[in-house]
């Protein structure tokens, strides 16, 4: 009898025990859950500013093709850098957990930050072009946009490195991989990155 009794004490202790690290795992899984929801939303807003900026090109080209003897070259180089960034194939809704994919994503980006640079500089040879209303208000939006680029990939490196931290750290480190959570890349930062590109004109210069 006593051996049951001490045989019961063990059973109740190891089920406790058990049921002790179930409810550790569950909580952890579930913030594992939480941080990459997190970062997937993040992905999705970084997603969302720079289709706006790829949505204010055409109108921003027509408007600066209308310009006599405007730059032809300029012009061409801005719809390619558009089109190499409709080319770069990612889910919008999801981070890329690939480090190559999301490089090559920022890259085509970066090409049309180049373009877009190169071109609104090029128009500051065009007084009628930078005199006109339309052109200004592109231009205000687009330096808007810039700035929500920098700040979306900025929250976006946040939440990764919440993430990250999470998946690394005890007890998720002993299972996130079985359930899939794997490291997700961070935007990396190039030569400049940390400013939107110049687009300030003396709309007043004659």
């Amino acid at each position: 009898m006593k051996k049951l009794g001490i045989g019961c004490g063990i059973l109740v202790v190891l089920v406790v025990a058990v049921l002790i690290v179930i409810a550790i795992a569950g909580g952890s899984y579930n913030h594992l859950n939480s941080l990459q929801q997190a970062v997937n939303k993040k992905w999705a807003d970084v997603q969302n500013v720079y289709q706006r900026r790829a949505d204010l090109v055409p109108n921003l080209v027509a408007t600066v093709s209308g310009a006599a003897n405007f730059e032809k070259s300029t012009l061409t180089e801005i719809t390619e850098a558009r089109a190499s960034v409709g080319q770069v194939k990612v889910d919008p809704n999801n981070a890329p957990a690939d480090a190559s994919k999301l490089a090559e994503f920022d890259k085509a980006q970066g090409a049309m930050t180049s373009a877009l640079s190169r071109l609104l500089v090029v128009s500051e040879r065009y007084p009628d072009l930078k005199a006109s209303a339309n052109f200004r208000d592109l231009q205000a939006q687009l330096e808007g946009t810039e700035n929500r680029i920098t700040v979306e990939r900025g929250r976006f490196n946040d939440a990764v490195q919440a993430y990250d931290t999470a998946i690394k750290s005890f007890p998720a480190v002993f299972y996130a991989g079985m359930f899939h959570f794997t490291e997700k890349p961070y935007f990396t930062a190039t030569e400049g990155a940390d400013k939107p590109p110049q687009v300030q004109f003396d709309f007043n210069k004659k």
